[in-house]
């Protein structure tokens, strides 16, 4: 698991491609980010929540937060 800013990213790594791929959770917004290195991988996860919340600020939408419950 990654968090970053309060999402949290879930991890798999895809053996035939070599590539992690992961998905943020608990939010209904698709959040997607890959690398193929650790580094890449963090710094792929960070660059897409941040991507996210510009998004929502530039539509000037709430963005998701954490689904608890």
């Amino acid at each position: 698991m990654m968090k970053h800013k309060g999402y949290t990213g879930h991890v798999v790594y895809d053996d035939e491609a070599k590539i992690f791929h992961g998905e943020v959770l608990g939010i209904r917004d698709v959040i997607t980010f890959q690398g193929k290195t650790a580094d890449e991988l963090e710094q792929a996860f960070k660059d897409s929540v941040q991507d996210y919340l510009a998004f929502c600020a530039k539509r000037k939408e709430e963005p998701e937060k954490l689904f608890c419950g």
